[in-house]
């Protein structure tokens, strides 16, 4: 590959970095949907509040009721201080019932007229007479005053929200309650006005001795209850501004707290990615007692973790060159030799020695792939019930049925008679205890036995290899777990073992949340009577 294709593959990578790294923009996505959720809801309960229909069609019918008392009282007093005979006929005498009228209207502020069945209107509470004729009496709506930039924001605001917030009521018309009243039953109507009130009025019949002689009819405006329901929505949107802002900043408060480690978190971890060294860390979030603070401390754990995998390969990989560097140089030395010798006895020689060092690295090679390939394997395959009573048993057959050169006998302990049962890989764990067995009569001398006993501790099964062999050099316990760790009895040929057997059934234990250890046996004399190999796993529940 020439340099300008490396600089280019090496830029496309950068580039593919910068994009995957986190984000730093100004309002983090959690932020916008917290405070979408917070308002959205609030802003909901508020419009919900502000049509306020129920509470205005009450006070509507409260004043329909008071109007209706007070027209009952006019109709009563005219009916009996203002109806005249003439005959046998009654009538409502014009300037006593106006008197009437108009002093009742006046203490009650409300519009009254009389009407006569034919539809003549006998008295109306707004017309004056006098020399001149009649004069119409008609409210005037009070002076505007400008009182600044503040008052005028503030009556536009006003007439924006009555303009928004208009409440639609079924009208009815005043004739036909009018109507209804000379027919001797009471009326009511609803009607609109061109400012944007309502028009309230109540039609009562006036009679005598049950004749209905006019009808009268009680009208007023509902500016009142227009002010009040738009006062409680005033209410509710002060209330609604001050709880606006404590939710807008108790949302960024609570966002921050979730947004901000998650960043930090997020740009440590690409630190990590991108970095070539060890100087980048988690942030420590143990004093957050929530999630967030879990997050950041198994996160802490997952890289300790990784970086430990990554200090296992590398010393794997120093491991094997090492290994494997042994064998490549005496095979090389052997090689060199065999060509500048004629003697046929040192040529067969070297042969047989270059055969061995192939034979050895085969079989190197072999455990090194196995042992690099237990990780993946471990990680991808499930576990599932296995049963250690039969496993151990078909062991021991398996061995005792084997013709051995060395006459070495396998026996199975049981110190219960339950089933024992463990969640696990069946087959690693046959290559666990074939390596521990395998190893125990590599060391045990002819004619020897070996004993699997198998106990119970609490929650844990137990399982002991024993055998009768010389014991552990002291002080040997855990390094004989180590990787590439040698120490094999004189009669075995060099090269046998590639010293990673052991190294692999810690691995394989360990996965399956158990732990073995090596120990040597002693008797009353305190002379060590051979090794022994204790392996505890968890029982299933």
């Amino acid at each position: 590959m020439h340099s300008g294709e490396k600089s280019q593959v090496k830029s496309q990578a950068n580039t593919g970095a910068e994009s995957n790294s986190p984000k730093r923009s100004g309002m983090s996505p959690i932020t916008r949907r917290i405070l979408a959720i917070n308002v959205l809801a609030l802003a909901l309960l508020v419009v919900g509040l502000l049509f306020v229909g129920q509470y205005r069609q009450g006070l509507i019918d409260s004043e329909l009721a008071a109007l209706n008392i007070q027209a009952k009282l006019f109709a009563a007093a005219i009916g009996e201080a203002a109806v005249g005979n003439q005959g046998t006929k009654q009538h409502v005498l014009a300037e006593r019932a106006r008197q009437i009228v108009r002093r009742l209207s006046l203490t009650t502020g409300t519009y009254t007229q009389l009407i006569l069945a034919n539809g003549k209107v006998l008295t109306d509470s707004r017309m004056l007479g006098g020399r001149g004729g009649a004069v119409q009496v008609e409210e005037l709506p009070p002076p505007k005053t400008d009182n600044g930039m503040t008052e005028r924001l503030a009556n536009s605001f006003e007439d924006l929200l009555r303009r928004l917030l208009r409440d639609s009521t079924h009208t009815t018309d005043l004739s036909v309650a009018t109507k209804m009243a000379l027919k001797g039953e009471l009326g009511t109507a609803i009607q609109s006005q061109v400012n944007g009130t309502l028009s309230l009025s109540v039609a009562v019949p006036v009679q005598r001795y049950k004749q209905v002689l006019a009808a009268l009819t009680l009208t007023k405006d509902s500016r009142q209850i227009d002010e009040a329901v738009f006062q409680v929505r005033l209410d509710i949107f002060k209330v609604f501004g001050i709880v606006l802002l404590v939710t807008v900043l108790l949302s960024i408060y609570l966002a921050s707290t979730i947004a901000r480690p998650l960043k930090r978190l997020a740009v440590a971890t690409e630190q990590i990615r991108s970095g070539h060294s060890r100087h980048y860390a988690i942030p420590d979030l143990m004093a957050r007692k929530d999630e967030i603070g879990e997050l950041g401390n198994m996160l802490n754990v997952m890289t300790e973790a990784l970086w430990q995998r990554m200090d296992a390969i590398e010393r794997f990989a120093a491991d094997v060159a090492h290994e494997i560097k042994n064998p490549l140089t005496s095979l090389r030395s052997a090689v060199e030799t065999v060509s500048r010798i004629e003697d046929p006895d040192q040529q067969k020689k070297l042969m047989s020695i270059i055969l061995d060092d192939i034979q050895r690295l085969d079989r190197l090679i072999s455990d090194i792939s196995d042992a690099s390939r237990l990780d993946a394997e471990l990680s991808r395959a499930k576990m599932a019930p296995v049963n250690l009573n039969g496993l151990l048993e078909t062991l021991v057959d398996l061995h005792n049925v084997t013709i051995d050169e060395h006459g070495i006998n396998l026996n199975l302990i049981r110190e219960n008679t339950g089933e024992l049962i463990i969640f696990g890989l069946e087959d690693r764990i046959v290559q666990v205890f074939r390596n521990l067995i395998g190893n125990a009569v590599s060391f045990s001398p002819d004619n020897a036995s070996i004993t699997l006993r198998v106990s119970t501790e609490e929650a844990l099964v137990k399982i002991c290899v024993e055998d009768e062999g010389p014991g552990l050099t002291p002080g040997t316990e855990e390094s004989i777990f180590d990787r590439f760790y040698q120490e094999r009895p004189d009669r075995e040929k060099f090269g046998t073992h590639s010293g990673l057997g052991l190294s692999i059934s810690k691995q394989i234990i360990d996965v399956h949340g158990g732990e073995i250890s090596a120990q040597n046996s002693l008797n009353e004399a305190a002379e060590i009577t051979g090794a022994c190999f204790i392996v505890r796993l968890p029982q299933a529940e």
